[in-house]
């Protein structure tokens, strides 16, 4: 007889909620900063082509895909930490542990959540990114093209197409045949070669930017030094190729990338050119860039699971901070993968992916370490960190400060109006003491940051990050905390 497996619905619904509140409050906030970024440059481009409102709000959707790219994987990873630091400063996951829940226990809704968000992220990069592409291209080029066509007015010199000038003496409003028109070509000429034809009309070919002037029955005269050239025609094409001020910075909306390109493409253009060659190699890196970086958005939300549960009561909350550090990192190495793919011998396939797999190794560690409630970073590690900063990094700081403290104006370290006496200014000791109110003499001090702790005699038994005491060893041991390494030898004895 099989028993079915039940699922607890109610906890993780309620997990579910504390993580996508914070996960949309972030992607709110940070499409936002993004967006005010992208408006500044892309306001030039509306200015100069004098694009209408319906056109620019569709120039933003079709720039959103590119930005979530980047900015769901960050707020999934934020959502995750924000909501289980709150539930582990509210002692609520030492509620879950007291009956009976693990956290492990806890890792399902963590990660279905963090995986429909990669899938999302997934559908932006693979599909909705090329497909914008494309479209910011047609959409760039057509109101272009609306400019040039509005700039074409009868009786007037148009100069809308850069070192072309046309005269267009009638248009035909029903099929946009021009009649009498003169055209002054100064393109690579010092002196201008100009054409004349009784008809033309224009047209473009959004594929190759180009707009193509076609005239009938005219006569082109071409002046030089020596002789001028007149040469009667038929009809004869000026192409021309569009330019409008595309640049959003920095990068041309226009030229259709590789980033347009389908992931069928991007591997037919891989055999095509060679896969070693230059141009295969890039077609594929920017074939892995589509997976490797939703696979990256999973393993990063899946980071801010044990970085969450660094915070609790005595504990300093720094999953924020730390998190921010580990995206950072993540995109540095991505990055940097990148590049050595673009540019090395080494297969795109693991330089590409190295950064995931990197990560995934410190997630699965970090989160082991959380659920057997031991220290992210080892003692021994943690413990010549602490000896690093006690030793160097905050007798350097306190002689910084006294130095600074010596330096102030008069009224500054002196108040006369309050007729207190200046403090005087001690030589800083090694260790910074604390206020005897603050830790109990004789007690077990404990390190919320290492979580080691210090018995009475140790050199960093009133460490700067020693916020918590305990009756007995054995009751620090059981919440968590190890021996310095100076205090092992004694523990042991």
């Amino acid at each position: 007889m099989t028993i079915p497996i039940r699922f607890p619905k109610i906890l993780y619904s309620y997990l579910a909620t504390e993580m996508l509140a914070p996960f949309f409050a972030s992607f709110l906030i940070m499409n936002s900063v993004f967006f005010l970024v992208k408006l500044i440059p892309f306001l030039n481009v509306v200015l100069e082509l004098e694009i209408g409102v319906a056109d620019f709000f569709r120039f933003f959707l079709y720039l959103f895909p590119n930005m979530f790219l980047y900015s769901m994987p960050m707020a999934a990873m934020m959502g995750v930490i924000i909501g289980f630091t709150r539930l582990a400063s509210d002692t609520e996951i030492l509620a879950f542990k007291a009956s009976g829940i693990s956290l492990y226990q806890l890792l399902p809704p963590v990660v279905i959540i963090s995986a429909a968000i990669a899938v999302i992220t997934g559908y932006f990069s693979i599909t909705l990114i090329p497909k914008a592409e494309t479209a910011m291209k047609e959409l760039m080029f057509q109101v272009a093209k609306e400019k040039v066509d509005k700039g074409i007015k009868e009786h007037q010199f148009t100069e809308a197409l850069g070192d072309l000038v046309v005269y267009v003496d009638a248009i035909n409003k029903t099929t946009g045949t021009w009649k009498d028109v003169w055209v002054s070509d100064m393109r690579g000429q010092d002196n201008p070669i100009i054409t004349m034809a009784k008809f033309g009309t224009m047209s473009a070919d959004i594929n190759t930017m180009i707009v193509t002037i076609t005239l009938q029955d005219g006569s082109l005269h071409r002046p030089a030094d020596d002789k001028s050239q007149i040469i009667s025609f038929d009809n004869y094409t000026i192409e021309i190729p569009l330019q409008p001020p595309t640049k959003i910075d920095g990068e041309d909306v226009t030229k259709l990338s590789k980033g347009a390109k389908t992931m069928r493409q991007l591997q037919e253009g891989a055999d095509f050119y060679g896969r070693y060659s230059e141009e295969g190699r890039e077609h594929l890196v920017q074939y892995h860039k589509r997976i490797v970086l939703p696979v990256g958005c999973f393993i990063l939300s899946l980071l801010g699971f044990p970085l969450g549960l660094r915070a609790g009561p005595g504990k300093r909350a720094a999953g924020v901070p730390l998190g921010l550090g580990f995206f950072i990192l993540y995109y540095i190495m991505f990055t940097m993968g990148k590049s050595l793919a673009e540019d090395s011998a080494l297969p795109p396939f693991i330089t590409m992916w190295s950064t995931n797999l990197i990560f995934l190794g410190i997630v699965v560690y970090f989160i082991r370490q959380a659920a057997n409630e031991r220290p992210m970073i080892p003692g021994k590690i943690s413990n010549s960190l602490e000896k690093f900063v006690d030793n160097r990094i905050l007798p350097l700081s306190n002689k910084v400060k006294v130095f600074f403290s010596r330096n102030k104006p008069p009224e500054e370290v002196s108040p006369k109006k309050s007729g207190i006496a200046p403090p005087i200014l001690k030589r800083p000791e090694k260790i910074l003491q604390p206020d005897s109110s603050f830790l109990t003499e004789g007690t077990i001090h404990g390190n919320v940051i290492s979580h080691v702790y210090h018995i009475p005699g140790c050199e960093f038994y009133y460490c700067q990050n020693c916020t918590i005491e305990f009756k007995s060893i054995e009751i620090a041991q059981e919440s968590g905390f190890e021996a310095c390494r100076f205090c092992k030898n004694i523990v042991t004895e």
